[in-house]
């Protein structure tokens, strides 16, 4: 008979076999017992973990009549046939090369059919998550509607490839990764069986290097045996893993801890040079700082023996480095080992490793903790006893002046009323620019140009429009408007936008098709200039006073009075008719000045007050 393999000649065939899977065996064991058989299972995790050998157990013991507590009896017919692959009602199925949709609905079809020997058909299809979406909607449909006597277990290493609608109809199981304690318990008891003899440090390299799956530590420990002519050494499961030694990492830890870079290079070469490989190298070194950090926080946070190394070795190694240096060592292997991944010189990345890890600066350790917090006992008795005295001497000048006569002085009225004030800056108004508009005002021109006001700001941009927000005109002429603003400030920013003033004149000729100059003014000055206005130019005392009817003015020449010089006097103002409004000649002066007001700037406008 032909070699077989370690992990096939000692595949599982009981429960109890399964290798750290405790908590996945009982449930399914239990449920063979009472009979609570699920038409569908997901077995999910690492590989080499036990997937398919449980799924072969479970079909065995769900059709087994000799089974006791859920186990199989391994000795009846259908026993065997399942264990040698040859029962027609266990059907195994490799889902990476049988992936399409006609394999799928093949299985459909067959499952329809009552099993021939056993009790119940077993489909076991194995990486469940290479199948396609159609393939997974064809699944779907089967186990929405499970034929009687049918069972399906699906297993991958994948399990969030798989569809949620897939998932929720099955039961899942999540396998654990066999940590190294289990590992070397099953090859310890695999070689004693055989009568191999062998190293307990060897098998610790060989369980810690399988990384979680048990048939890869079988398949390691098979090339172990078969390289050392049927015995198990560790120098030889060193060579076969291409891990290092203990040893080796012990001495390049405590050279790269004592700043010696030289030397640790000269360990690594050495290390390198006995064909190890340079990613191996980081992984051990790294598996080799967390064994320190946890004998740090703890000793029986970790089994010594597992490690390779004596309690003496860890006792030597945790005075040389504080935690915050091991972390600091840890990110820079980490960092090396991304940048390894990609390169083709890996020599190179592990010299610089070396002397990056020898030039870390110490840090300094909680035991030195305690004379530091006397130290600054110390320090901080010497600071309370000098501010005690300076409150002391405080407490003494404050009884001397509550002792001495208080003299109050009154500020004189000069000293009261002189307030600081903020400086404001003046606001100015051009008269030479709003008397000529003023002059030539009209009631019809203002109401056209507050018609127009709405459009003219359209034209204007969004700056300029939030700006005019807060303005408005308050008189017209065919040659200008004043436009008033209710705040001084914003008054004082347009006047001194150039922009504006030309844009609002474009958009007025614009609109008008005419041009008319922009006068700026604030509406808190706006009634002083008004008034000033129709006093100079309307009924000053060395003024003729209008005539009731629209002529042209009289001169003042033969009077002897010097006459205003204003470019267009008042008679040419419109007034009202003479059945509608008294002439001047028949009117007080006081009301003469308020019916002049408002023709010139309108009634609404124009309010008079009884002081």
């Amino acid at each position: 008979m032909s070699y077989q393999a370690l992990y096939r000649v000692w595949r599982p065939q009981r429960f109890d076999d399964l290798v750290g899977q405790q908590i996945v065996t009982r449930t399914l064991k239990n449920a063979i017992i009472t009979h609570q058989i699920s038409h569908a299972y997901l077995f999910a995790g690492p590989r080499g973990t036990g997937k398919t050998s449980a799924a072969k157990i479970f079909a065995k013991a769900v059709n087994c009549h000799h089974s006791k507590d859920g186990e199989p009896c391994n000795e009846c017919e259908i026993c065997k046939a399942i264990t040698n692959g040859q029962l027609n009602d266990v059907i195994e199925i490799d889902a990476a090369s049988n992936n399409g949709v006609e394999e799928i609905r093949d299985i459909r079809d067959k499952a329809k059919y009552a099993p021939t020997q056993a009790d119940y058909k077993v489909y076991i299809i194995d990486e469940v998550h290479m199948l396609s979406t159609g393939a997974f909607n064809a699944l779907l449909k089967t186990l929405e509607e499970p034929p009687a006597n049918v069972i399906f277990i699906l297993a991958t290493t994948e399990p969030h490839k798989i569809p949620l609608t897939i998932i929720s109809r099955v039961q899942r199981f999540d396998f654990r990764r066999i940590s190294a304690e289990d590992a070397f318990d099953r090859m310890k008891y695999i070689l004693e069986q055989k009568e191999v003899t062998y190293d307990e440090k060897a098998l610790w390299v060989i369980a810690n290097a399988a990384e979680g799956g048990m048939r890869d530590a079988l398949s390691i420990l098979d090339q172990v045996l078969s390289f050392s002519d049927n015995e198990v050494k560790l120098d030889d499961a060193l060579l076969v893993t291409g891990s290092v030694t203990k040893q080796l990492l012990k001495k390049y830890f405590i050279e790269i801890s004592k700043h010696e870079g030289a030397t640790a290079l000269d360990t690594m070469k050495d290390i390198l040079d006995e064909g190890k490989d340079g990613q191996r190298f980081i992984e051990d070194l790294i598996s080799f700082i967390r064994d320190i950090l946890l004998y740090q926080e703890s000793p029986s946070l970790i089994s010594v023996e597992s490690t390779g190394l004596k309690k003496e070795d860890f006792e030597e190694i945790v005075q040389l480095a504080s935690s915050a240096t091991l972390y600091q060592m840890i990110d820079e292997l980490n960092n090396i080992q991304e940048e390894m991944r990609f390169t083709t010189h890996p020599d190179v990345y592990l010299e610089v490793l070396t002397i990056k890890l020898a030039q870390i600066e110490p840090q300094k350790n909680t035991q030195s903790a305690p004379a530091v917090s006397l130290t600054t006992n110390t320090e901080a008795t010497k600071t309370i006893e000098k501010l005690q005295q300076e409150i002391q001497q405080l407490q003494q000048t404050v009884k001397q002046l509550q002792n001495m006569p208080i003299k109050v002085s009154r500020p004189s009225p000069r000293q009261q009323n002189e307030q600081p004030r903020v400086q404001q800056k003046k606001v100015q108004v051009n008269l030479n620019k709003i008397y000529p508009v003023l002059e030539n005002a009209t009631r019809q021109d203002l109401i056209n140009v507050r018609e127009l006001w709405g459009d003219m700001l359209n034209l204007l941009s969004v700056p300029q429009r939030s700006l005019l927000h807060v303005s408005q005109p308050v008189a017209a002429s065919a040659v200008g408007i004043i436009v008033a603003f209710d705040y001084p400030f914003l008054f004082q920013q347009a006047a001194d936008d150039t922009t504006l003033l030309k844009n609002m004149e474009s958009a007025l000729q614009r609109l008008t098709g005419n041009e008319r100059q922009v006068v700026f003014v604030p509406k808190d000055k706006w009634p002083k200039i008004r008034q000033d206005f129709i006093k100079d130019h309307g009924f000053s005392k060395n003024q003729q006073k209008p005539q009731p009817t629209k002529q042209k003015p009289q001169t003042t020449e033969g009077s002897g009075q010097t006459p205003v010089a204003t470019p267009a006097p008042m008679e040419e103002l419109p007034l009202p008719p003479e059945d509608e409004a008294p002439t001047e000649e028949t009117l007080p002066q006081e009301d003469n000045q308020v019916a002049t007001a408002q023709k010139l700037f309108g009634s609404d406008i124009v309010k008079v007050e009884d002081n």
